[in-house]
């Protein structure tokens, strides 16, 4: 029996596709939830050097994503959220060290505006020679609050200045927070030319990852960098819940998989912990009447706590029309 459960889990981890991570921070200590020490960096880089990773340009895996092509399991990209003066300054000189390749997301008010703790336009120029440069909105708010025009006015406003100030049109989209809804993805989808949009979800690229939602592992503080690796996709059909409830109560979870030989799974919900869950021809359907206790609630489904479908729903915030 030990044997035949260790060949349904293998089965999934062989297709343990390549892992996108996100910093913030280096060297800041005043802000603990977001910073990664230069220690704990080349942690990370010599653990990927030592251990048979490859970093990869992000560019690379989007390609292979947009052309459904497998995505090598061994491959690792980097990006760094917000520009902040700290990677410029403390985190950069060790990417160069290694020559490991980033893509650097622009918090794009924060730079024009010349916040302190942001790098400045010339910086961010004489990072682009290492790494890309992409997009990461213009004021930074909570998108799921925004009507869809103006989701378009705060990105518009972003795309013309970061192109204003580095002569290139941004091409990759990281969503602020990493929080969006439907309609959040749908109207940068459909009023940008942006080939790719990142998320900050648990999990990992594939090739069957859709290109305007891509999972990133947040590595802050200490972190073990190989239980971060052993995250994979789990491949699961959300029914319900669709969005964050208005009055916050969960009612039912409603997924399908396509591999109707499974049985049980695992599931886990914010607040709520994990709970072992029957799978009916496919099916996994559950009356919950759970009262949600965060705003950012995560919902995960797999045949363990490392293979997981990640589905996020945020709270919107009730608008004063």
């Amino acid at each position: 029996m030990r044997y035949l459960l260790f060949l349904f889990f293998s089965f999934y981890y062989l297709f343990a596709d390549a892992h996108i991570f996100v910093y913030h921070r280096f060297d800041d200590p005043r802000h603990k939830s977001a910073d990664t020490t230069s220690k704990e960096l080349k942690k990370h880089f010599e653990y990927f050097k030592q251990n048979g990773y490859k970093v990869v340009k992000l560019e690379e895996i989007l390609e292979k994503i947009q052309n459904k092509q497998k995505v090598p399991s061994n491959w690792i990209a980097l990006t760094i959220d917000d520009a902040y003066k700290s990677f410029y300054e403390n985190g950069l000189p060790i990417f160069k060290q290694y020559q490991y390749p980033f893509s650097l997301f622009v918090y794009v008010k924060a730079t024009d505006k010349r916040y302190g703790d942001f790098m400045t336009w010339d910086q961010i120029k004489e990072a682009s020679k290492y790494g890309s440069i992409g997009l990461h909105s213009y004021s930074h708010p909570r998108l799921q609050n925004l009507s869809s025009k103006e989701i378009i006015k705060d990105t518009k406003k972003a795309y013309d200045i970061f192109e204003k100030n580095l002569g290139i049109k941004p091409t990759v989209y990281a969503y602020p927070y990493g929080e969006y809804t439907q309609n959040v993805k749908n109207t940068l989808k459909n009023n940008f030319n942006f080939k790719a949009i990142l998320n900050q979800n648990t999990g990992s690229a594939t090739s069957k990852t859709d290109i305007y939602d891509i999972p990133r592992i947040a590595l802050v503080g200490d972190v073990n960098i190989k239980h971060k690796l052993r995250y994979t996709t789990f491949d699961v059909k959300w029914h319900e819940p669709k969005e964050f409830p208005e009055d916050g109560i969960l009612r039912k979870v409603y997924a399908t998989v396509d591999d109707k030989s499974i049985k049980k799974l695992k599931l886990y919900i914010t607040s709520d912990g994990w709970r072992d869950v029957e799978v009916k021809n496919g099916i996994i359907e559950l009356d919950m009447n759970l009262y949600l206790k965060k705003a950012r609630t995560r919902i995960m489904l797999g045949p363990d706590i490392f293979t997981i479908s990640n589905h996020i729903i945020n709270k919107i915030k009730k608008r004063k029309d």
